[in-house]
């Protein structure tokens, strides 16, 4: 079980698929939203892993990983996707961000290196942006993480899914932050503004978001292509916020053809 380390937090991480020594970039990584732990890559992993390596950490406060005390911030959390990155020996990663975790996606692609391809999903420019409180869950109160995915997908998509929902909640238990730590990420969400010096972010961004998104509004994602110099928005009819699970054939299909382009 690979471990990296960003000073003294120890970050958990899985790397998955042997990638294409053909492509310039071979490594795809993943940042999550707030509180999640990696489960919520699990639509997406089968699909990324195979024509690419699939980089999976899990953020500090989740799963494996070390939770420090708070608060975090988005640059914190940016150097612990730099660590991990760097421990698995990755020199340039396209970068695959939800809410949370495309603030996280966006902050490493004006400080580091190592960052190519942007696919945004659900992130605004800004904290104000979204309202993640609703996304909250207690991971050892299964009514509260039933209850709070409400916010994060579509009454349609559970009502039509109820093993998966039995599953998720299973995954939350095991792998969701605690309060503590969810305060201190609710922390980078409220201190994360990048609404003036978008235009410094140059690398070619896909911004997707759910018609139903509860959490940040899909306005919010048109601001933040409008304002990404190479910035494509592409609206996800029906889902909600986490259209990585409700829509994830349609958000699979859409990544892989933006990351195979050529530039």
């Amino acid at each position: 079980m690979p471990y990296a380390s960003n000073g003294d937090v120890g970050l958990y991480y899985e790397v998955d698929g042997e990638g294409d020594d053909d492509r310039d970039v071979d490594a795809v990584a993943f940042c999550g939203e707030i509180g999640y732990g990696p489960w919520q890559w699990g639509w997406q992993h089968a699909a990324i892993a195979g024509p690419y390596r699939a980089v999976v950490p899990a953020t500090r406060g989740t799963g494996d990983s070390d939770a420090p005390p708070g608060p975090y911030t988005v640059g914190q959390l940016a150097a612990d996707l730099d660590a991990v990155l760097a421990d698995a020996g990755v020199r340039a990663a396209h970068v695959v961000g939800v809410g949370l975790g495309g603030m996280v996606a966006l902050h490493a692609a004006l400080h580091s290196g190592r960052v190519r391809k942007l696919a945004l999903v659900g992130t605004p420019a800004y904290g104000d942006g979204m309202n993640p409180d609703p996304l909250w869950g207690d991971p050892g109160d299964p009514a509260a993480l039933e209850s709070s995915l409400r916010a994060a997908v579509t009454d349609e998509f559970l009502d039509a899914v109820p093993d998966a929902v039995a599953r998720i909640v299973e995954w939350r238990a095991a792998e969701d932050a605690g309060r503590d730590a969810w305060d201190a990420a609710r922390a980078a969400v409220r201190g994360f503004d990048l609404s003036d010096r978008l235009y410094e972010v140059s690398n070619e961004a896909l911004v997707l978001h759910g018609s139903e998104d509860a959490v940040c509004p899909p306005t919010k994602g048109e601001e933040l292509a409008e304002g990404l110099p190479r910035g494509e928005f592409v609206e996800i009819d029906g889902a909600g916020h986490l259209a990585t699970v409700e829509a994830s054939r349609e958000v699979n299909d859409r990544v892989l053809g933006f990351l195979d382009a050529e530039a």
